[in-house]
């Protein structure tokens, strides 16, 4: 499950932010000692992601954020009034930060993968991101610049508005769910020092001692076949593929239904 989630904090003021209409605060951070250090919104934001990117959502906090920029945390109060509106505009600045490459005249079919390509990219830059519910988005102008991007992929199809934004949606939940379960086997495999392969072969005498094969022979022989065709009981690369090419065929049988009805 999500840890944390967009549109937490105050509408308004996150608004403000996303859009810089509050670019330079009226009140300056209180005076410190030694040399002033200069802050803006922009510096607050790119430390709080560094940070989300080297150890994760929950190092990102208020004090922490202030440690790496070297001043007292209340300082940061004057450019982001809490972490809820810091996550928006970490997320808006993630999605304005991503590569768009130009697939006009590509087939649709071509056109839709290369949204998923970037998707899956940006959670693997930012694996925190995936973490983050957005059920109610950020609507900043990172997110805007990549929505309109990937309603593009969709021209042509002959998808009504609705479905194009249905379809849009259902490829973005099947890499975002990708995603988070690709961390988790990463995670599986950092905190026990062994690849799923390992694991298996060094938990297999046990298994071999408690698991009845002739009660669950479908169990056995389809777990056994995926086993060895992947070396693990899952593989996050071919899990991708299989899933996009089958999200896809979806969206195919959709895309030639509307077509024949014109």
């Amino acid at each position: 499950m999500p840890t944390e989630r967009t549109s937490a904090g105050d509408p308004a003021h996150t608004l403000r932010l996303l859009w810089r209409a509050a670019e330079d605060p009226a009140t300056p951070p209180a005076p410190r000692r030694g040399p002033r250090r200069a802050l803006s919104v922009d510096a607050v934001l790119a430390a709080a992601t560094a940070l989300a990117d080297a150890e994760g959502l929950e190092a990102v906090t208020i004090r922490r954020v202030a440690q790496e920029l070297g001043v007292v945390p209340m300082s940061l109060y004057t450019y982001v009034p809490g972490k809820a509106e810091l996550l928006d505009l970490m997320m808006d600045a993630a999605y304005a930060e991503m590569p768009r490459p130009d697939t006009a005249g590509e087939p649709w079919r071509t056109r839709v993968k290369a949204v998923a390509e970037e998707n899956r990219a940006l959670f693997e830059a930012h694996p925190w991101a995936a973490e983050v519910s957005t059920a109610r988005p950020p609507l900043g102008p990172g997110l805007m610049a990549k929505y309109e991007h990937e309603l593009t992929a969709f021209e042509d199809t002959g998808l009504g508005d609705v479905e194009t934004d249905d379809c849009l949606t259902h490829l973005l939940g099947f890499v975002q769910g990708w995603a988070r379960s690709a961390a988790d086997t990463r995670a599986a495999q950092t905190e026990s020092a062994m690849s799923d392969r390992q694991w298996w072969q060094a938990n297999a005498p046990l298994l071999e001692k408690v698991f009845d094969a002739e009660k669950y022979p479908n169990a056995v022989r389809v777990g056994s076949a995926a086993g060895e065709a992947h070396g693990a009981a899952y593989d996050a690369d071919h899990a991708y593929e299989f899933g996009l090419e089958r999200v896809l065929d979806s969206f195919e049988t959709l895309v030639a239904g509307r077509r024949r009805a014109r």
